[in-house]
């Protein structure tokens, strides 16, 4: 490097105002940026090597005098090195332990440069151990996450103690009996409503990012904390003035056994919630079909899932019962989204579901059939059998259950706001006819003579109606097929026994 003084001098007059800028560099551009503006400045190569002779962990290309150069530094313990070779020099300053700051300049260099990489050492050491510790942060907050993820997936599969035992690592426990309240919002905004569920509970509220939905946040709230006062929710109140287009949906009291009927509460109650001025709704009052259907249809499910529990797979790495049974609630709860709960590809969900129709015997692209596995896996727990108790006796085919008293009167009651005074002309006929075409928009919309839009409008109001939702998943579909079902076998009895009763009077008349 020249030291003619017509030469313009690279490094500068003034040493301060290269520290001034080295410090800017790395306050406002990190590592990379600070690196940039050395191999600028110094005309030459500089990186970060490590001190046992190998590549940086931010440089690739490291010439081959920086990596003898490092391994020469490391075999000696010095704090710096200067290692000359075919008309270049390499000089490297130590960053920590690990590492160097390097530079590599044609010979002769200037005599500044070992005090500017010596000044640049400094912040550059700072902003290193800063970056990795917001990689450490952000790798820590995301284990946490998944952590999280698969207690809720746990807690939705029926297995409570296991889900018990990985929460007990995270905080707080988990809280029982809860309510579950799902919070739609932004996904930038789900870390400060997670942050006013911990203030206004105290810090007992369990938040899980939606790993289905980036605008869910699932907060499992203990149910002493929300309780309704003066016909108020505190927590939902606060949670929707976080921003405009924030609506919450809260379930009804529930224990953690019954943590997927009470998120599908919750989500019910959001789709009632958007249409809402407050932007808030807890799950209307109304029946259950699980405690309707328990004592009627308990033998006949088991009898149909008992193909998929004794399931063997063929080879060790092929899904097993418990896993196919997981993957099929979740693809009928949430449909294609479902690989993103369960961290699979859309192919291998595809291939999980046909397995499943295949060893069950249903044709899972027919509303009917998967109504009845929906039904079947909400009654059954993991496992196959309820707990401790007898084999249950009872009808042993759908249509069967389906007519049992305590589902006929369900259906009549759950099917009621679609025919009552309140109801929207032409509501009980666009969810029959959507329903005869398995809950399909497209196919509905042409056979009712509407547009799409006009279709999607109609059952949005009657989400409204029925406080439930239709249209996106988990949908009320299944239990408005079954309830459908149960009301067209009521109607086929009746007219069964009329046309009996008119038979005897006419054989009555006859023997007169």
């Amino acid at each position: 490097m020249s030291s003619d003084p017509a030469t313009p001098d690279p490094l500068g007059p003034s040493r301060s105002a290269d520290i001034r800028a080295l410090h800017r560099l790395a306050h406002v551009g990190g590592s990379a940026a600070l690196l940039r503006w050395l191999t600028t400045r110094l005309g030459g190569w500089a990186g970060v090597v490590d001190v046992a002779g190998g590549d940086g962990p931010r440089e690739s290309g490291t010439p081959h005098v920086a990596v003898r150069a490092a391994a020469e530094m490391a075999a000696r313990s010095a704090g710096s090195a200067v290692l000359h070779d075919d008309g270049s020099a390499a000089l490297l300053f130590a960053l920590d332990e690990r590492r160097a700051l390097a530079a590599v300049l044609d010979l002769p260099h200037h005599p500044g440069a070992p005090a500017l990489l010596a000044d640049a050492a400094v912040p550059l050491a700072l902003v290193l151990a800063a970056e990795e510790a917001r990689v450490r942060e952000e790798r820590a907050r995301l284990a946490e996450s998944r952590a999280r993820e698969a207690v809720l997936h746990l807690l939705m599969n029926g297995r409570i103690s296991t889900a018990r035992q990985v929460a007990a690592t995270l905080s707080p426990v988990l809280p029982e009996p809860v309510r579950i309240y799902v919070v739609e919002c932004r996904s930038g905004e789900r870390p400060a409503a997670a942050a006013v569920c911990e203030r206004l509970t105290g810090g007992r509220a369990w938040t899980v990012h939606c790993p289905v939905y980036v605008r869910h946040l699932i907060v499992l709230v203990p149910a002493d904390l929300a309780a309704d006062q003066g016909g108020s929710d505190h927590l939902a109140g606060a949670l929707v003035e976080l921003a405009r287009d924030c609506v919450v949906g809260v379930s009804a009291q529930a224990h953690l056994r019954q943590l997927p009927t009470a998120y599908g509460q919750a989500f019910h109650a959001l789709a009632v919630a958007r249409g809402r001025a407050a932007r808030h709704a807890r799950f209307g009052p109304g029946p259950e079909l699980e405690l309707a259907a328990h004592d009627a249809a308990a033998g006949w499910a088991e009898a149909l899932l008992a193909p998929l529990h004794g399931y063997a797979p063929r080879r060790p790495q092929d899904p097993g019962p418990q896993e196919l049974r997981a993957t099929a609630h979740a693809w009928l709860d949430f449909a294609s989204y479902a690989t993103r709960l369960l961290k699979i590809h859309r192919n291998t969900l595809a291939t999980r579901i046909r397995l499943v129709e295949s060893v069950l015997g249903l044709d899972l692209a027919r509303l009917a059939d998967q109504s009845a596995l929906s039904l079947a896996l909400r009654l059954i727990p993991a496992g196959g059998r309820r707990t401790g108790l007898p084999a249950a006796e009872g009808p042993t085919d759908l249509d069967g259950v389906l007519r049992h008293p305590d589902l006929v009167a369900w259906s009549r009651a759950h099917l009621g706001p679609l025919t009552g005074p309140g109801a929207p002309a032409g509501a009980w006929e666009t969810v029959r006819t959507w329903l005869r075409h398995d809950a399909r928009l497209a196919p509905a919309a042409e056979a009712l003579g509407l547009s799409l839009p006009g279709a999607r409008k109609r059952l949005t109001r009657v989400e409204e109606l029925m406080e439930r939702s239709l249209l996106r998943s988990p949908s009320a579909r299944y239990d408005l097929w079954l309830a459908h079902r149960a009301e067209e076998l009521d109607r086929g009895s009746d007219r069964g026994h009329s046309a009996d009763g008119r038979r005897n009077a006419r054989n009555m008349d006859d023997h007169a």
